[in-house]
Parts: structure tokens; sequence; C-alpha cells
């Protein structure tokens, strides 16, 4: 047997309800021998009648009581199933899937969700920590509908990436420790260092700024996890190099964070596909690009 028409199940749902032909054809707006034929076609579907004429009423036969049970349970998904996706449509509802470095999700992130929160409570971001290769990689496979990803990054087809913000590199050193008010690469390269990995985007700019003083300082550790290497700092093991955003907490008071001498900044961009989006989407990136910063 073919598959049964919804509309066809409307009608026999809507005659049982209001007990006649022609009631049903009032309300659904169709011809009544559009009712008729409904009915005789979902009757030649299950080869048996569905519903019963006796005294000027129309009743539901046995099987017809069957199918009208599992024809309301099917409508009512059919509904649901509409309203959801009008929710998602329409930015009520949705899901976003979102990427970003552990830095970004530590404090960045956090308040944007919060606003998104209040103005949007339908929408829910799903963040991964990632790089900002894999973060790129994942967006161009459709994975993800958003990155928060470092700059610059080369072009790539069908992807769009926006200057976001910029926020200064600072230095992190034990509060122990005798410094000058700023620190310079000669300085803090005669130190024991705890710097990110060589696989992210902060460890090249560090590099590149040690480079430009001709120096070339190993670290004594490699980490990809800020908040741990914040840790190492207060423990004494060593010095490191942090975006700082404006809006974060203070650091533990076993660290000073201090200015470079020259100045480092760390920028951000805002990373995804191009063409339509999603509504949700569309909210998301709204409150993000309200925390933007030059």
């Amino acid at each position: 047997m073919r598959e049964l028409s919804l509309d066809r199940l409307r009608t026999l749902v809507a005659i049982a309800d209001l007990g006649s032909f022609a009631a049903a054809a009032r309300a659904l707006n169709l011809a009544p021998p559009t009712v008729s034929l409904h009915v005789a076609e979902l009757e030649a579907r299950v080869g048996a009648p569905l519903l019963l004429r006796q005294r000027g009423q129309v009743r539901p036969s046995g099987v017809g009581e069957t199918l009208l049970g599992r024809a309301r349970r099917l409508l009512a998904d059919v509904d649901e199933a509409l309203d959801e996706v009008r929710g998602q449509v329409q930015g009520r509802t949705g899901r976003v899937r979102l990427g970003a470095s552990t830095g970004a999700i530590a404090h960045l992130l956090p308040q944007a969700l919060e606003q998104l929160g209040r103005e949007h409570p339908g929408i829910d971001v799903q963040v991964a920590v990632l790089t900002s290769q894999e973060t790129l990689a994942r967006l161009a496979a459709g994975r993800l509908d958003i990155g928060l990803v470092a700059l610059p990054q080369p072009a790539a087809d069908g992807l769009r990436v926006q200057p976001w913000r910029r926020d200064p590199v600072m230095a992190f050193v034990p509060a122990s420790w005798s410094t000058p008010a700023r620190l310079t690469p000669a300085w803090l390269a005669a130190r024991p260092l705890i710097l990110n990995d060589a696989g992210t985007r902060l460890s090249r700019l560090s590099a590149e700024w040690f480079a430009k003083a001709g120096l070339r300082p190993a670290a004594r550790i490699e980490l990809n996890y800020n908040d741990a290497i914040k840790s190492l700092v207060a423990a004494g093991y060593g010095a490191t190099l942090l975006p700082h955003e404006a809006t974060a907490p203070p650091p533990d008071p076993r660290i000073r964070m201090l200015p470079l001498r020259p100045a480092l900044w760390r920028p951000l961009g805002l990373a995804y596909r191009a063409g339509p989006l999603e509504q949700a989407t569309q909210w998301v990136l709204e409150v993000l690009r309200g925390f933007r910063q030059s």
C-alpha cells in the first residue's frame, strides 16, 4: 500500500470530529465532492469502510477508529515539527555550532552567551574548543556555523572572515619576581618561559615578537590551555605571554600582569560560511559583533 496522504487523514479527522461531510468541507474550505473523494481514496487504500452513516450521522467504523487514533498522532507530530521549523526560520529557536580557542571561551564567550540568553533564549549555542585551523576546516565542511579565529587567515572559498577585536598580549610573571615596568624580549628571553604550543597562532605571534629582537628562546614547557599556563606562572614555574581582554578578571594575586615593549597585539576574527545564513546564526553573529574592539 502506498503512503497515506496527510491531507486525506486531516479530512477523516475533521469528519469524525464534526459529525458530517458537509461540516468538514466547510471547516477545511474544500468542496463536498473533494471530501467524499478523500474518504473514498482512504477506504480504497485500507480495503475497508472507515465511516458509517446512521440516521443522518457519520461515525467511524472499528477500522476507522484505529486509523483515526494514528492519524491524530501523525497530524500532531507534523504540526509540532512545522512549528519547530518555523521557530528556527524566524530565529526564535535554533542550534548554532561555534568553534573557538580556550582563551576566547574563558572570558569573551560567557559574556556574549549571557546577552544572547536574555535576547534570544530559544537559541542553543554548542561550543567546541578548537585551534583556528581546525575551526576553519570544520566551517568549510559544514560542521560549524561560526568560528572565532586568530588573524590573519588566508582566503578560503565559501568562507568569510572579518576582523572582530584586537586585544593586547601581556606578560604574566610570578609576583615574587623583580621586574621593570615594561618587559622586553631580552628580559623575558633570559627567564624560564611557559608558552602556547607551536600549533597556535599565539605561539607564532610570540616567536615573531622575540625574532624581531634577534632572539629565539626555548620554552620550558608548551601548553594550549591558558588557565593551566597561568597556574604554572602562579606557582613560580616561569613567565608567559597571553592576550588579556579588557573585561577579563584580574589575575591570581601570585601573578603580575605587565605590558610589553614593544607592544604586541592578538587580533581575532569572526568566521562563517558565505551565502544565506539561518536566522539563529545571524542573531549570534549580531551579539558577538557587539563585543567588537578596535
